[in-house]
């Protein structure tokens, strides 16, 4: 009797995987093939060695669960999580291949902030033979198999089978054995949870401490633990990705609570026009104005030359995103500030309520009014109804394919305008497609233009194209200056982070979202240009501002501390002004440590290549 019940544990223990055999068979295939697939081509990076043994787990768990389904409905929820899986697995593959790394809560946001014209670009520039024939192709060829069984084999398998069980029905003569076979693998699969599990169970509890936090930075705090969670599957990565942006969408909804919160004690509007132009995508070392040896920026070329143009030498960008960047140039809260950028006020709603007339030009972010949680889940912070009315006075409500038509946005718009006045272009620059960037009649840069011979034909395309996009964006950076050439009025560029385009022979574009910091990464993704031009009159009105922007050309900036060079330009005073991060102070910090991605020092980068090439130099 205790031999007959222990043999009837066993079955119902091989059960769950009887019943869902072909479900637990390819995807445990399809969870091996995206485990090793995505394995770094790096000797100090290696494969998360349990991971066959964490996968049977979750699966046989998974399976268990199917099994208290009734059939009917477990088929379709069988159904509805292949294509989950293989959708999230092809495209963590994909980012993997392309941009070197997995699904994660930045790449996420990159997608979710993606508008349809930006996708269709996208593919354009990045799906090829090329792609589908890489590790990617893996992914394919388990779908391809798993298609067929379930089209083909699985019926002709039952037919096969169906004899040999009607025989059974008759005889009996095999249903004992067959009872015992089950009996049998019952216990191996118990033997093999068990071990399972204990082998995962370090995992499983970092996973459930990851997933127990309701504030971003704690997960943030928790990412960098030795014992962090493994996310070794790309639906693991796709759940926590969406986790943690809905976290950091309670951020937006802080900074609308805080709005009220923003103080001013006054304003001297020091400076009458401040224009603030935002770029995009702008690797400095593009620029002729920085010593490029192709003219890419000829106006601005002329400005610096003529002195009303300043440059600064070496600033950079704190991430090479534009929504984290946008975070930490609009608020007043600097990296290595206490608490998190949405506990400090932007400072457009710092300068609405010193009295000036806000506007906003863009050519990427749109509000969306109905939408109130519309903030970083779905777009962008900048897209909120509530933060927008607070921040912006007028905005222009159109996006356009090319940047110069923001020029007759602001024609538009400029009857509203003040007295005083801060106007914020934000523009579409070098954003890939770098061929869509510019009208085709503007085109000036050709693959003949390059002698590159480690560059393909097709890369060498690419690269014109980056160049003429650049060359484009300085005549609409001109055009903009055009507008304030008869005012008293200073003019801020800075684009928000940089890119790559096959520098230093590198077969490579747009951003590595990779967490390794490397020098080649902080010198093209980080390095951006940022000048000050100032119109006659304002030097006229203002000569000690444009002496001290002369001085401070070459100090070392980030562009976190933007916001409190235009509080002392606009003379407001606020308990949240910091003079030791306004570059143009006696008091500015410039020993500040630049923290790019919050993980590495761009400073200790750059200098540990520095000795590392003279060390070679010296062998």
């Amino acid at each position: 009797m205790i031999k007959m019940g222990v043999s009837k544990f066993f079955r119902a223990l091989f059960k769950p995987f009887g019943d869902n055999a072909a479900f637990m068979i390819f995807m445990y295939v399809l969870g091996i093939v995206c485990t090793y697939a995505t394995a770094p081509n790096n000797p100090r990076s290696h494969v998360y060695n349990i991971a066959p043994y964490e996968l049977f787990f979750d699966l046989y768990v998974i399976c268990i669960i199917l099994c208290l389904i009734p059939h009917k409905v477990r088929v379709w929820v069988r159904r509805v999580f292949y294509v989950i899986a293989y959708i999230t697995a092809l495209a963590d593959l994909y980012c993997f291949v392309k941009l070197g790394a997995t699904i994660d809560p930045t790449l996420l946001l990159l997608v979710i902030e993606t508008n349809t014209r930006e996708v269709t670009e996208f593919f354009t520039s990045y799906l090829s033979a090329k792609v589908i024939f890489s590790r990617m192709g893996l992914v394919l060829l388990v779908m391809l198999f798993h298609t067929a069984w379930a089209l083909f084999f699985r019926k002709r398998l039952r037919k096969a089978l169906l004899p040999s069980s009607e025989i059974l029905k008759v005889t009996g003569t095999s249903n004992l054995n067959y009872e015992n076979t089950k009996s049998w693998l019952g216990g191996l699969i118990t033997i093999l949870f068990i071990c399972c599990a204990i082998t995962c169970r370090n995992n499983k509890k970092a996973l459930i401490r990851l997933a127990s936090y309701d504030n971003i930075g704690d997960v943030e705090y928790e990412l960098t633990k030795k014992d962090k969670a493994n996310l070794y599957q790309p639906i693991y990565r796709l759940a926590f990705s969406i986790y943690a942006n809905s976290l950091a969408a309670k951020q937006v909804r802080k900074l609308v609570r805080n709005i009220d919160k923003a103080v001013v004690d006054s304003c001297s509007f020091r400076s009458q026009n401040i224009v603030l132009i935002i770029g995009e995508s702008f690797n400095r070392h593009h620029a002729w104005l920085y010593g490029y040896d192709k003219n890419t920026t000829p106006r601005q070329q002329e400005r610096f030359l003529k002195g009303e143009l300043t440059t600064f030498s070496d600033v950079i960008a704190p991430w090479n995103l534009t929504n984290l960047v946008f975070k930490l140039m609009f608020s007043t809260f600097a990296v290595g500030d206490k608490g998190e950028w949405c506990d400090y006020p932007l400072f457009p709603i710092l300068f609405r309520k010193a009295g000036y007339h806000v506007t906003f030009i863009t050519n990427q972010f749109l509000t969306k009014s109905k939408d109130e949680g519309h903030g970083f889940i779905g777009g962008f912070f900048l897209n909120n109804a509530t933060l927008s009315d607070a921040m912006f006075d007028s905005r222009n409500d159109t996006l356009h394919r090319f940047d110069e038509y923001l020029l007759d946005d602001f024609d538009k718009l400029k009857y509203q305008q003040g007295e005083n006045n801060l106007i914020i272009f934000h523009l579409l620059g070098q954003h890939v497609d770098y061929s869509m960037r510019f009208p085709k009649e503007r085109q000036i840069f050709s693959p003949d233009s390059y002698s590159r011979p480690l560059l393909s034909q097709s890369e060498l395309q690419v690269l014109a194209d980056y160049d003429n996009a650049i060359l484009y964006n300085d005549s609409v950076v001109d055009a903009i200056i055009n507008r304030f050439e008869d005012e008293d009025a200073i003019v801020i560029y800075v684009p928000d982070h940089g890119e790559e385009c096959f520098d230093e022979d590198v077969h490579f574009y747009g951003r590595m979202h990779t967490t390794e910091i490397t020098t080649h990464l902080a010198h093209e993704e980080f390095d951006i240009p940022f000048w000050i031009w100032c119109s006659h009159e304002y030097m006229v009105r203002h000569p000690d501002i444009f002496k001290d922007i002369v001085t401070v050309k070459d100090r070392r900036y980030m562009t976190d501390a933007l916001p409190h060079l235009l509080l002392y330009l606009a003379g407001i005073s606020t308990p949240y002004y910091r003079s030791d991060l306004n570059i143009l102070s006696r008091d500015y910090n410039g020993k500040r440590s630049r923290i790019i991605k919050d993980t590495a020092d761009y400073d200790k980068v750059m200098e540990d290549n520095t000795a590392a090439k003279e060390s070679q130099l010296s062998q």
